[in-house]
């Protein structure tokens, strides 16, 4: 079968949660593409998958002031906003899309289309073919009411293509550990979050304990890229190397450089979590994608939260005893490093930790979903 994956979003956690899944039904023996911006297609490659840019003229940041019904988009500051953006931005990158994915559909027809959380091209792509459509979680997080958003940013398209709503997908893959899936979520088919990063070659200190607990910090490769960020982090390791504890930056190559420069006592770089997270003894992290790395490891975790939508996931998270979450003000340098020593202190969290890692990774694997896959595309 041809199955054709469409990666959404700016930042590269979203082709590496899509690519476990999709290596695993091209080593079944089938076909794949992987769709996107143009900006994405360097994460695509970076991981060993075939990328095809449907969008070159315009980045998931321009499409934002592109002249179309309800203006520009701008950046939640208020919780009120933060679910019209995520639905307004992901349906406006499906609608910038799909002019591309019809010319790609017309010479390579998938019969199975495969997209993240908030692709929501592959349910418009999928139902114009009249093929089946699956949603893979990017991440652990659940919360609701960004597609009535989207939705009404799509309607121009939903029109073009005689639909009169956003399809739901035929299969909902889930990679959320089922205790931390909240009462309001609607349980899809379970399956085990496997490592997608991008890989370098390793050096010894990346896999192996040091003398010292160790630390590990990170606000992602996009995150980490806005001024405002990078000086929050400065901020936060300033009063981390006061711990008794090796601290390592999980950073992209622009701004390690930087941070060497900074902080000399710090290491800094990519690397790939797999490895160094079961070095570590704790992470500090913003969410998404980042926490199952640090779940599938075993090490307890201190989020740093900005949004309201996460707050139930999270919560649970919290209460399960893995993590402690900072809400907002709470992440301040010094509130991070208090909970820093705690977890670090405090036992409970690292037992805990192992506790969530062996749910997690009791769950079936990409490989075992692809027999439903091709029982879907079947019939």
């Amino acid at each position: 079968m041809k199955v054709l994956f469409i990666a959404a979003g700016t930042s590269p956690a979203g082709v590496f949660a899509l690519a476990p899944l999709a290596t695993a039904v091209r080593n079944a023996g089938h076909e794949i593409l992987v769709a996107s911006f143009d900006e994405l297609t360097s994460s695509i490659e970076s991981v060993g998958l075939p990328p095809v840019a449907v969008v070159t003229e315009h980045t998931t940041e321009s499409i934002k002031q592109l002249d179309r019904p309800g203006g520009p988009i701008e950046f939640p500051w208020s919780p009120d906003q933060e679910l019209p953006y995520v639905g307004r931005w992901f349906g406006r990158q499906a609608a910038v899309s799909l002019d591309g994915l019809l010319e790609l559909t017309r010479h390579w027809r998938p019969d199975l289309v495969i997209g993240g959380t908030d692709a929501h091209a592959a349910g418009l792509i999928a139902a114009h073919l009249g093929v089946p459509h699956v949603r893979q979680a990017w991440d652990w997080l659940h919360f609701g009411g960004a597609e009535q958003y989207a939705a009404e940013e799509l309607a121009p398209e939903l029109e073009r293509l005689g639909l009169a709503e956003l399809p739901a997908p035929d299969v909902f893959l889930d990679i959320c550990p089922p205790s931390l899936l909240p009462s309001f979520a609607t349980p899809g088919r379970p399956m085990r979050w496997v490592p997608g990063n991008r890989q370098r070659a390793l050096e010894p200190w990346m896999y192996a304990k040091g003398e010292r607990p160790r630390i590990c910090v990170t606000y992602g490769s996009f995150r980490t890229a806005m001024p405002q960020i990078f000086e929050h982090l400065c901020a936060l390791l300033t009063r981390l190397v006061d711990l008794d504890a090796e601290i390592v930056v999980a950073a992209n190559e622009a701004a390690t450089e930087k941070l060497r420069e900074r902080f000399p006592q710090v290491r800094a770089g990519w690397v790939p979590l797999e490895f160094l997270l079961r070095t570590c003894d704790g992470i500090v992290h913003s969410g998404g994608l980042t926490a199952l790395n640090a779940m599938s490891a075993g090490i307890p975790q201190v989020v740093l939260n900005q949004f309201v939508a996460f707050e139930p996931s999270l919560a649970l998270l919290q209460q399960q005893g893995s993590a402690v979450v900072l809400h907002r003000e709470e992440g301040s340098p010094d509130g991070t490093f208090e909970a820093c020593r705690k977890v670090l202190s405090d036992g409970s969290y690292g037992q805990q930790a192992r506790v969530l890692a062996d749910e997690l990774n009791s769950l079936p694997t990409p490989n075992d979903v692809v027999k439903d896959l091709e029982g879907l595309v079947r019939g």
